[in-house]
């Protein structure tokens, strides 16, 4: 992609409105704009980096044997009536009718859609294990949406839920999520703790917020360092083996590790004080055990061994791609702009022409533009008329991870200089050595 027919509408102030990092350099940084309170439309530069997050989600639920389907935004309140929270979510629901007066619902989230797909299709235990998943927009009338994408009323979301016939069975999808979770942040770049989150009136273990550590994080967190050292399985893990899971899982469960509202505070000072850490952190997914919830009073059954009527064990499996493109820029951010990981830029490198409209520099900017998107690389080439100053100041607050400087000055000696963003380390190169360095 050329940079001049990139539409990219950089703003040079920051916004008044922008409170948190994220909010404010995705504004500066042309990737959203606001259309109403909470409402925002993701522009060129934004949508990219979303579509590299859904990528890396879709993957991993695939790997770990999800079914990937697609529920309208738009929902019946009569199924909420079925599971009975029609009258109880609150305000946060945005309640419609259509032209013949039935009562709709712009979903906030769909336990109820999924549990009434299930039950349509799904007879026999031998059908069981079974996880569908979607990555849907949804609508939550929040009282005051702030900080941009954290905390939106309109956001997409990726849900899975899990069927299974008895708790047991239930625990191992569970482990699947749990560990397909781990796997699913990493990709991304980020160190996520599983946190054990609230169970409401289902009770025990099975429910776990995923956190990952940031200075401008949301809330305060209490866990054990160690979990800062740990290894996340590797693609070749078994979804299969429900004993090697489970090992996983409780490797990743045995120490302390807290949000604020579920922290011990003499669990944790019983730690030695070399291991306590508190910290700043922010929720990037969340999965949740239900039991049968909705599947006894929507009578979501199917034929156990036993030949009778079984309800249906649920799991829900929640992230949010859309707040993960605030959450990432939170992790990773300085002063001067936004510090992309690879996996999840909007293009991997930038070609910075230092003397546009020089014949050596357009001729060898020209050539690395080619040869770099020949090798499937996603670049974003600078060929305006700004001067170097500026080119450098946009390719850094928009975040590309590595910057290719082309100056008549080095390529009289056959070099150009490489940038990496992460940490502002420089080479000088061969255009060739370069276009063999990012391709390694």
């Amino acid at each position: 992609m050329r940079l001049s027919r990139l539409f990219l509408p950089i703003l040079k102030e920051t916004p008044k409105e922008a409170e948190i990092a994220s909010h404010r350099l995705m504004l500066r940084a042309g990737m959203m704009r606001q259309e109403a309170a909470g409402i925002y439309a993701l522009l060129p530069l934004g949508l990219r980096v979303l579509n590299k997050i859904t990528a890396i989600v879709r993957e991993e639920q695939n790997r770990a044997g999800g079914n990937e389907l697609l529920m309208p935004t738009i929902q019946s309140a009569e199924l909420w009536r079925e599971s009975g929270r029609y009258d109880d979510y609150g305000k946060e629901m945005l309640r419609i009718k259509d032209r013949h007066e039935r009562e709709m619902l712009y979903g906030p989230t769909n336990e109820e859609m999924i549990t009434e797909i299930f039950r349509a299709y799904v007879r026999s235990y031998k059908d069981l294990p079974l996880n569908l998943y979607h990555i849907q927009w949804k609508f939550r009338d929040e009282v005051r949406p702030r900080f941009g994408l954290m905390r939106g009323r309109e956001f997409l979301m990726k849900d899975a839920y899990s069927f299974d016939i008895d708790a047991a069975a239930a625990r191992h999808s569970y482990n699947r999520m749990f560990v397909a979770y781990l796997r699913t942040f990493a990709r991304m770049g980020l160190k996520s703790i599983p946190m054990v989150a609230d169970t409401g009136p289902i009770g025990g273990d099975l429910s776990h917020e995923f956190i990952i550590l940031a200075p401008t994080g949301e809330s305060e967190v209490f866990c054990h360092s160690d979990y800062l050292t740990y290894e996340v399985p590797d693609e070749n893990v078994n979804f299969e083996d429900a004993t090697g899971l489970q090992t996983i899982v409780d490797k990743w469960t045995s120490l302390y590790a807290a949000t604020s509202e579920m922290h011990d505070s003499a669990k944790f000072e019983a730690l030695p004080e070399p291991v306590r850490m508190s910290a700043r952190g922010i929720e990037v997914g969340h999965i949740f055990y239900f039991g049968t919830k909705y599947s006894e009073p929507m009578r979501a059954e199917v034929t156990g061994p036993d030949g009778t009527p079984h309800a249906v064990h649920m799991g829900s499996y929640g992230i949010g791609p859309t707040r993960l493109i605030g959450a990432l820029i939170e992790a990773f951010h300085d002063d001067a702009g936004i510090k992309w990981p690879e996996a999840v830029a909007p293009f991997r490198v930038t070609i910075l022409n230092l003397k546009q409209g020089g014949a050596d520099t357009d001729a060898a900017c020209e050539k690395l533009y080619r040869d770099l998107s020949g090798k499937g690389i996603d670049v974003l080439y600078d060929d305006t008329d700004n001067r170097p100053g500026a080119k450098f100041a946009t390719a850094d607050l928009i975040g590309i991870p590595w910057q290719i400087l082309v100056g008549p000055k080095g390529l009289a000696d056959g070099k150009v200089e490489l940038k990496r963003r992460s940490d502002g380390s420089r080479e000088l190169l061969s255009p060739e050595d370069v276009v063999a360095r990012l391709t390694l």
